[in-house]
């Protein structure tokens, strides 16, 4: 089996972080690769960063000419949902077992027909996935999300014991398996509102869902986690920093995604938990104000290509 690598939208920086990314990583992790994109685009990305393209690399997917970095349109959404597409149906052929996806325009694959919120929902419904979670994997933090693209005022009403059980289930088994965290893993839920509630003052969701669900994880769990929470959201993230929790459950996206961007920006990677495959990428954007110009930061695809290759290797020894 192989390693996929989507350039994402052809006009972004994806191209240019993937092929830094690519240069950086060893001969033989590159002969596990196959880019799934268009290779005039990556050889253009890789001359814009100044790094060597491997002629060795496979290629799959639609080619695409006359690309202006900075500036996409209908044909770079069409290409970056082509090539995802292309990944997701080797990875169901068995012929990709790891995946690592570069930033792509929602609102241009939306107009491209994705008819998914982002990577995370699509690959979930292609894969065939009950539940999957999406988690960020930094040097310092390790969070889950419980609700991932929704509008703040729908967070709440989304909630429920379920998920948080099957995001805290899958974050657990990935912090033994995939990270090799020592049992009993610690694991932290926070709580929606400020204060966790204090005490229904400022919110009930606490004692209602989430306190629920910390008792139906701890006891799903057993002796290979110690599951503590509600946590109070503004001390949750500081604990988790000083090394008290191994991982965290976030309830929404931004309430995870400030404290990681801010602490572990540029080495944070985005995980997809749950899925039959490894799924990784950075924890950015498009960038196209920074695209063809050379200066976009490739540190978060390398670390999302290092995890993807780790996490890969764990599977596979198991």
């Amino acid at each position: 089996m192989a390693i996929g690598i989507t350039l994402g939208d052809p006009a972004g920086i994806g191209p240019e972080v993937v092929a830094a990314a690519l240069a950086a990583t060893s001969d033989e992790v590159r002969r596990d690769v196959i880019v799934f994109g268009d290779r005039d685009v990556l050889a253009r990305a890789a001359r814009a960063v100044g790094v060597p393209l491997d002629d060795a690399l496979a290629y799959e997917g639609m080619t695409i000419a006359g690309v202006v970095p900075g500036q996409p349109d209908e044909r770079t959404g069409v290409a970056q949902v082509a090539w995802l597409e292309d990944a997701i149906a080797a990875a169901r052929a068995g012929r990709v077992d790891a995946l690592v996806t570069a930033p792509i325009s929602k609102t241009w694959a939306k107009r491209a027909g994705l008819g998914f919120p982002g990577h995370t929902e699509l690959l979930a419904a292609r894969l065939g996935a009950a539940d999957v979670a999406m988690t960020f994997v930094g040097p310092k933090l390790v969070v889950a999300l419980a609700t991932v693209h929704l509008p703040l005022a729908a967070v709440a009403a989304a909630l429920d014991v379920p998920r948080i059980v099957a995001v805290g289930v899958l974050l657990a088994r990935s912090l033994l398996d995939d990270l090799a965290r020592p049992a009993p893993v610690r694991i932290g839920v926070v709580g929606l509102n400020p204060h966790a509630g204090e005490g229904g003052l400022l919110g009930s969701e606490e004692g209602a869902i989430i306190a629920p669900a910390v008792a139906a994880l701890a006891a799903r769990l057993g002796d290979a986690a110690i599951v503590s929470g509600p946590l109070i959201p503004d001390a949750a993230f500081r604990d988790a920093l000083e090394g008290r929790y191994h991982g965290l459950v976030a309830m929404y996206h931004d309430q995870a995604l400030i404290p990681v961007k801010i602490v572990d920006f540029e080495l944070a990677v985005n995980v997809t938990l749950g899925l039959p495959i490894v799924r990784t990428s950075p924890d950015h954007g498009t960038a196209y104000d920074l695209a063809g110009t050379g200066r976009a930061r490739w540190a978060s695809t390398s670390a999302a290509l290092t995890l993807a290759v780790s996490m890969r290797a764990a599977r596979a020894r198991r």
